[in-house]
């Protein structure tokens, strides 16, 4: 594979070239299926949510306001990807300009660190909630949920690939720019970048763990000095969305991460590559359902606002 515009001060590739998911070139347009079906789901129902949110004064709380941001960080999230994907599954369009590589390193490295964040605020604001309900919109004004949603915004490590030469191709396995993927192609010392991932990931997950447990272990104890059933019922009930969205997203995380690292040769590159897809398009697919079948707020929101569309079309009409 031909490396374009390199020199002796700088060996930068002027394209990738995304191979997709190698050894199955042959299936690549039966894989594309699911992803394609997941994607639509994931962006009509993430935008349905903004909309709805926005729309609806019911919903105009902290609560909600994060959902809607978790709702933005997802479709933004898979949109980054999965529309690129498809284009290599389907017509065979494998090159992504060096910088265009970037872009999308950083907005997918960005993002998923935010919605762990989100995740965490929503956890915090499950705490306020319930172990402070006479003080909540006194704690969670809306400059405060602001501040801290604006606080979820990360700077990834890409400056950390661009600073690299790049002497080994610029072939890439896998269906995005993944860091260490494209890492892997330098001539350069890599070290730096393995230990920044690590320790990133690290810290922000572990970070945004601790205090999602930390929530947890409180309104657990909360909701079991309660003295009547049904209001211990009532308070969990509302954490089991939360919940969900948390094993949806921690689970692939966490399985991509581990298997990616000390997987080692036991787990063939393919199912890496595909499990890191599963992991960036599950939760943006499921969330939506996860909260629209659970949260009676939001299905009473969704079908106030389709008799209300439907009255408006009548009226019309």
């Amino acid at each position: 594979i031909t490396m374009h515009g390199a020199n002796t001060s700088s060996m930068t590739p002027k394209y990738f070239i995304l191979n997709g998911i190698p050894g199955l070139e042959a299936a690549h347009i039966w894989i594309s299926l699911p992803f394609c079906f997941m994607y639509i789901i994931a962006v009509v129902g993430n935008c349905g949510l903004i909309y709805l949110i926005s729309h609806e004064e019911p919903l105009h709380r902290p609560m909600y306001y994060f959902l809607a941001l978790l709702s933005f960080t997802d479709v933004s999230g898979c949109t980054s990807f999965v529309p690129n994907m498809l284009c290599i599954f389907w017509f065979s369009l494998k090159e992504i300009d060096f910088n265009a590589c970037l872009v999308q390193m950083f907005f997918i490295h960005m993002l998923t660190g935010m919605e762990s964040g989100v995740l965490m605020l929503m956890a915090l604001d499950s705490y306020v909630a319930i172990c402070y309900p006479l003080r909540y919109s006194t704690i969670l004004t809306h400059t405060v949920t602001i501040k801290v949603g604006l606080a979820t915004f990360m700077i990834p490590f890409t400056l950390l690939i661009k600073r690299l030469p790049y002497c080994k191709g610029n072939l890439i396995h896998h269906t995005y720019c993944d860091h260490m993927s494209v890492a892997k192609l330098s001539c350069g010392n890599v070290k730096i970048n393995a230990i920044y991932g690590l320790i990133a990931a690290i810290l922000i997950g572990g970070f945004d763990m601790f205090c999602i447990s930390l929530s947890y272990i409180m309104i657990i104890r909360a909701v079991l000095n309660l003295s009547s059933a049904d209001a211990r019922h009532k308070a969990f009930s509302t954490c089991t969305s939360h919940i969900c969205a948390i094993v949806i997203t921690y689970v692939p995380a966490f399985f991509n991460f581990f298997t990616h690292r000390f997987g080692g040769g036991t787990i063939p590159h393919h199912i890496h590559i595909f499990i890191a897809g599963l992991y960036l398009l599950l939760p943006p697919t499921l969330n939506p359902v996860v909260y629209g079948v659970k949260t009676k707020q939001i299905r009473e929101g969704v079908i106030k606002l389709f008799f209300r569309e439907k009255d408006i079309l009548a009226v019309r009409i």
